[in-house]
């Protein structure tokens, strides 16, 4: 299923004004009339199993972040590969969701998807809506991100690759990684810290800025 972008025309530069988790964004005009509601903007948040997707939403999220994790079990031991997150114990079954005001025109909604491809059925409803998508990638294991990439390219929708430095390093250069994946080199890929605020925010405006300019041009 194809996804219908949220509205777009005249959405201004964003900026890194972000708010601290939990903090709710409230504006007003000079003459003490509540300001318009920031224009709402859904963003996938996507990847394989264990790259660090709901460590990137509870990051930024202003809100508590929703999260369906379930334990891993032993059977499902047996199917995710665990070598390289040997600490992990549970898994997002579902969905994780969060959101965040860039600034007093502009909240960014956050659907995270499940990075097992068992639940890919999931996908289409998760996406449906969105602006674009952050497919994160752990360079010690590129076979798992080949799902997302191909999804956002089959259905054209906007999207960016960001290497999560884990323990700041990488495994391969940017440039292998394009190439690894087969990305376009319109699309762009940058490396963030899920675990870093700031960090998650510079990606999500990576991703912010090519689907506006796509959709613009």
């Amino acid at each position: 299923m194809d996804s219908a972008p949220f509205p777009t025309p005249g959405v201004p530069a964003v900026t890194s004004d972000a708010p601290e988790h939990g903090t709710a964004v409230r504006q007003e005009r000079a003459d003490g009339v509540p300001a318009r509601p920031p224009l709402p903007v859904k963003m996938v948040i996507a990847g394989g199993f264990g790259v660090g997707k709901t460590t990137t939403v509870a990051s930024i999220s202003e809100i508590e972040p929703l999260t369906t994790e379930a334990s891993i079990t032993s059977v499902a031991a047996g199917v995710d590969d665990l070598s390289h997150t040997p600490q992990k114990t549970t898994t997002t079954v579902a969905l994780d969701f969060g959101c965040v005001t860039l600034d007093p025109t502009l909240k960014l909604y956050l659907f995270g998807t499940p990075g097992q491809e068992r639940f890919g059925f999931m996908w289409d409803d998760l996406v449906e809506g969105a602006l674009g998508g952050l497919v994160i990638v752990d360079t010690r294991r590129l076979d798992d991100c080949y799902a997302a990439v191909d999804y956002f390219e089959h259905r054209e929708i906007p999207f960016a690759v960001a290497v999560n430095a884990f323990d700041g390093q990488l495994e391969h250069d940017l440039s292998d990684v394009r190439w690894a994946l087969d990305v376009r080199e319109n699309v762009p890929l940058t490396v963030f810290d899920a675990r870093e605020r700031g960090s998650v925010r510079d990606a999500l405006l990576v991703v912010l800025e090519h689907a506006l300019a796509r959709a613009t041009s």
